[in-house]
């Protein structure tokens, strides 16, 4: 594996689809900054693994629905260690519920997470990015955001309101050598899915459900010089599902 000594932040990477880009992009010679909400003990396994690599990997804290937190962490974070090539905005959550039954806490739980997340995150790294004139933006959408979902009107606005800020942020960066792309999730095996039920499973043309892994390998690319031309784009990871 050969280094490439450029940082990536993670949002979210205890687990599930974070905590699998985290381990691939380790995997690909990439610098690794975890993080978690809070109790960031819970990393320093993960923590460890990555530095076994023989890359660098350190860890941070902070609930993405706190702005002021999130700002304070972040930029101290950047102050000392210099700001991240690559972020990946993966932090989110679901509070699945039938419309006229969902709570209000259900609904602004979400909305703030999701939504208020890549205002509360990519804020205020925005201007050392731009300063920096390079860098890799990455957004994790989902299927639900592209067509909605039913029992999930709180979780398709966040994703779709994702995909529409992304796809603006990516045209404001542009010119300043950022790429900003959003990454749409369909049925991957984590804990969010498993106890949706075989027969919509059935529904997905290749018949399984997508690895995190291979959600990560999209990531991977996006982050690359390979892909210095794509930006503003929505790919899909589904196994060809569309709802």
């Amino acid at each position: 594996m050969e280094k490439n000594n450029k940082d990536v932040l993670i949002t979210g990477s205890s687990r599930g689809i974070g905590k699998a880009i985290a381990e691939y992009l380790s995997d690909n010679g990439y610098n690794i900054v975890l993080h978690c909400s809070k109790n960031i003990e819970k990393l320093e396994d993960l923590k460890q693994e990555i530095l076994n690599k023989g890359v660098n990997c350190r860890c941070i804290a902070f609930d993405v629905k706190n702005r002021e937190e999130s700002k304070k962490v972040l930029l101290e974070d950047v102050e000392k260690n210099g700001i991240y090539y690559g972020i990946v905005l993966n932090a989110g959550i679901a509070k699945d519920n039938p419309f006229p039954a969902m709570e209000d806490e259900e609904w602004d739980d979400v909305l703030k997470t999701n939504l208020d997340g890549f205002y509360n995150v990519l804020k205020p790294l925005s201007m050392p990015l731009i300063q920096a004139r390079k860098g890799r933006v990455v957004t994790m959408s989902s299927i639900s955001g592209l067509t909605g979902n039913r029992g999930q009107v709180n979780y398709s606005a966040s994703k779709a309101g994702l995909i529409g800020a992304t796809k603006a942020f990516s045209r404001e960066v542009a010119k300043r050598n950022i790429t900003a792309n959003c990454v749409a999730a369909g049925i991957i095996d984590t804990e969010m899915t498993e106890n949706i039920p075989e027969e919509i499973v059935k529904q997905v043309p290749l018949r399984r459900k997508g690895s995190p892994k291979e959600v990560a390998s999209l990531v991977n690319y996006l982050l690359s010089e390979d892909a210095g031309y794509i930006t503003g784009q929505v790919i899909s990871v589904n196994g060809g599902l569309y709802i």
